[in-house]
């Protein structure tokens, strides 16, 4: 009895949810109709290297201008152009003193991605990102007699222009409205090989989740 009731609960749950998603897919997806919209959302981003264990995550925001163009009936393509703020907090811990720098990193990105419904509102997407580093700064959030030379004096030029990746992520779809969580993993060291920025980064990477809402047109 238990299981004729559960397999009853979940029946009517999954017809529910499908019904749901039908009532919620838009004209504009059951038309094939191109939509653009804007999108922005939060950052949790972080420096990745295989023996470096000090980075620790770093709040940051994203927002920007998204279009969704339909190819077939569940499959699109998604460009999107964003601002993006990246970076990660570091530790260092010398005989004069133990503290955290801040590094952030500022970048205009051009996400490119393949997005395929699973459901007329769930879907799956992945592509690739390129971008550009418009400036970035570095703040000693525990300033004592123990912070590393020159790393204040670090700016944009010290850190490579040009950064490529990976994204995959999942969105959901109710009318008009998107919300969805995205993982970019970076494939170009963050800072100037040879330079005390790649020195401190440690040659690492950028590695960003990002939470994201938008609204379609």
């Amino acid at each position: 009895m238990k299981r004729i009731l559960l397999a009853a609960v979940l029946c009517t749950g999954m017809f529910t949810i499908r019904t749901m998603a039908q009532e919620q897919a838009t004209a504009a997806e059951n038309t094939l109709t191109p939509k653009i919209g804007i999108k922005g959302g939060v950052n949790l981003s972080n420096l990745y290297v295989n023996d470096v264990k000090d980075e620790n995550m770093k709040v940051g925001y994203n927002f920007g201008l998204y279009a969704k163009i339909p190819v077939v009936k569940g499959f699109s393509i998604q460009p999107e152009l964003l601002y993006t703020s990246k970076g990660a907090k570091l530790s260092y811990d010398n005989t004069f003193g133990t503290g955290e720098y801040r590094f952030n990193l500022n970048y205009i990105e051009l996400p490119v991605l393949a997005v395929f419904n699973v459901t007329p509102n769930l879907n799956l997407h992945a592509g690739g990102y390129a971008s550009y580093l418009t400036s970035a700064n570095i703040k000693n959030l525990d300033k004592n007699e123990g912070e590393i030379t020159d790393v204040a004096n670090l700016k944009t030029e010290n850190f490579n222009r040009i950064d490529y990746g990976l994204v995959g992520g999942i969105g959901l779809d109710i009318q008009n409205f998107t919300i969805g969580a995205r993982y970019n993993y970076g494939l170009r060291e963050v800072g100037k090989s040879g330079s005390i920025a790649g020195q401190l980064t440690k040659d690492s990477k950028n590695s960003v989740i990002s939470l994201f809402v938008g609204l379609g047109f």
